[in-house]
């Protein structure tokens, strides 16, 4: 089988060797890319964890010239190019269907990275989003605020169970509809049963 491979080398042109040596070198090194991105997680941070609790501005944002764009293009590059020399297209037409199809790949690449970039949300509620909406009482709220209860109100498309607390004189009883009015000590919900 070797025997094999080396006379498959050395029937190739000089222009055929670099394309594969390319294509097969770039391969490796996206396979490694790969691996290693689903093996260690996908960071490209070159010091440890210390801030990744931290919310910061993220900068620029995906750019056009990485490392893992570089192994992308030229892995497009090489593959196109032996695609094309089997194809028994000129080596002008090569070479130019070659970088076009790594820039394409590229281009693709970022796009997609970018309108991901967009889909990122923090997950954290803000509970101010609930004022003026509409809950459910599921534990009584005893009245003239003398104690806490508990409303199941939607904020940011997620049911959520939380404190609630009212200024009315009569106590609101489990299974009540009432309405959020504002919101105390950064976590209570203010409420009353009165939607006049």
């Amino acid at each position: 089988m070797l025997l094999d491979i080396s006379t498959w080398w050395q029937s190739m042109q000089l222009f055929e060797k670099i394309f594969w040596v390319i294509a097969l070198l770039f391969s490796l090194l996206f396979l490694v890319q790969t691996i290693l991105s689903f093996a260690a997680g996908d960071n490209d941070t070159a010091m440890g964890d210390a801030d990744s609790y931290i919310d910061h501005d993220d900068g620029i944002g995906y750019q056009f010239f990485t490392i893992k764009n570089m192994i992308a293009f030229f892995t497009m590059f090489g593959w196109s190019g032996i695609a094309c020399i089997h194809g028994n297209r000129s080596v002008a037409a090569t070479i130019l269907f070659s970088l076009l199809s790594g820039i394409i790949v590229v281009t693709a690449m970022v796009i997609l990275m970018r309108l991901m970039g967009r889909l990122k949300e923090s997950g954290t509620m803000n509970i101010g989003n609930a004022v003026d909406q509409t809950a459910t009482v599921y534990l009584i709220i005893p009245a003239a605020r003398k104690g806490m209860g508990k409303v199941h109100v939607k904020i940011q498309g997620t049911l959520r169970e939380l404190n609630a607390i009212t200024d009315q004189a009569t106590d609101i009883s489990s299974g009540s509809l009432v309405k959020i009015t504002g919101v105390v000590n950064e976590n209570i919900l203010l409420v009353t049963s009165n939607f006049a």
